[in-house]
Order: structure tokens, then sequence, then C-alpha cells
């Protein structure tokens, strides 16, 4: 049986807000992985057989295409779970993840997590079903944003916005990150991040090496960031009180 200590699972912010009976009765079924740098997760389409609560991982959710290229819808580190799907009853992946900061998660098999969610709908309720459709709702929001910022705002902002997301989530300043991943979940050629990182960097907002970009100007990054920075943030910092409440 995995041992979990309250410092390991509450990284998580779902798992940190469950009550001690709900997380108690999930322990026997949480397994400590690693999400290895570009590891595709899932596929679109796959069929389930985990779900993963990120703790020190960030994982890009992808829409492809039938040409091969392929879109970050959203992205998911310690503040949720992979795999809200099985909430809605839906068994299958509605995007690819994919792994763009290496780091550890639990995962937990669907079976078992249908299970707890349906106690949880049961007649001593608890916070978990609560939760996730708490989180299904960030995470749209996300998506909208991001349809949104795909098709009106240019790949300087798209970038910016996105770099300042993985340094929240990954709480550092630090990212390793070859430019051809970065191109690939933003759906774009590689020379036009290489030639705007290279702009971001000559105005002081960032530092890079091959597969290294250090932060150096956060508040000049967030000014040259399009809006869609502030909305997920903001709904993001929602989504963190309400769990702290529910804990």
């Amino acid at each position: 049986m995995l041992t979990i200590t309250s410092s390991d699972y509450k990284e998580n912010s779902i798992l940190g807000a469950l009550t001690a009976g709900e997380i108690e009765s999930l322990v026997p079924h949480l397994e400590l992985v690693t999400l290895l740098h570009s590891e595709v997760v899932f596929e679109d389409n796959d069929k389930l057989q985990y779900a993963y609560f990120p703790i020190s991982s960030t994982v890009s959710l992808l829409c492809c295409l039938e040409d091969g290229s392929c879109v970050e819808v959203a992205m998911v580190g310690k503040e949720g779970i992979l795999g809200i799907s099985v909430v809605m009853g839906n068994a299958k992946t509605l995007t690819q993840a994919i792994t763009k900061i290496e780091g550890q998660a639990y995962r937990i098999s669907i079976r078992a997590l249908q299970n707890a969610l349906a106690r949880s709908e049961g007649r001593r309720a608890g916070t978990l079903k609560k939760l996730l459709l708490r989180y299904a709702q960030t995470l749209f929001v996300q998506i909208s944003q991001a349809t949104a910022c795909n098709r009106r705002h240019a790949l300087e902002q798209q970038l910016s916005t996105w770099l300042l997301s993985c340094f929240d989530r990954g709480d550092s300043t630090n990212l390793s990150i070859t430019h051809e991943l970065i191109a690939y979940i933003l759906g774009v050629r590689r020379e036009s991040i290489t030639v705007i990182a290279k702009k971001l960097q000559q105005d002081g907002m960032i530092e890079y090496s091959r597969g290294q970009i250090e932060l150096k100007d956060r508040e000049k990054l967030e000014v040259n960031a399009c809006e869609c920075y502030s909305v997920v943030k903001n709904e993001s910092s929602r989504w963190i009180i309400d769990t702290s409440r529910a804990a």
C-alpha cells in the first residue's frame, strides 16, 4: 500500500481539498509516477485507463487535426486533473496530453476513480465530485480563452502569455523546453518561435540558451502578454480559493 503524507497529496489542489475520509479511501488506489519531459500521456480519442493528479508536472492538452498539426487548448498542473472527461461520463480522451514540465503526479485507475465518484454522490456526499465539476469550469475558461487567443492575438503576445503560465505552474523562473516543442504545442513554425524568443531576450524579458528559458523581467513580460493571461490567472486564483474553502 502506498503511504502518502499530507505534504505529498496537498501539492495537488484537488487532493488537498478532500476530506480526511475521502483521501483515506483513495490512498490504496493512488500511485506516484513521473511524467517525463515531452512524454505523451495519452492520445486524443484514447480509452482512458488512468486519471492523473499532477503535483510537480505540467501537461499540455492539445487539439490535433487530420494533417498532424496540433495546438494547445489548455494546460494542467498541480491545480487540476488529467482525465476530467470521466466526470462527464466519457471514457475516452478528448485531446492529446503531452508533458511540458517534467515532474510527478498521482495516478489512479479510471475504475477506482469512478467508484470514488459514486461514493461521493451518495447520501454522505463528499467534496470529490463537486471539486471536479468546479475544476471543469476552470478548464472550460482556459479552452474558451485559448480559442479566442489563437484567433485574434499576435504570436508574440501568445508566447508571452504561454511562458508566464508555464512559469506560474512550475513555481520557477526557469523552464526546460526546446523551441521545437513550444512550436508543436502552439501549432506554429519553430523558426517563428526562435525569432520571437530572440526579440524577448533582446528586450530583457527572458534569457534563453538551447533547451533553457529563464524569466528575467516578469513585469515587462506581463505587459507584453495579451489579456488572456490575466483572465485565466484570475480564474485559476478563484479556483484555488474555492479549494482552500473546501479543505
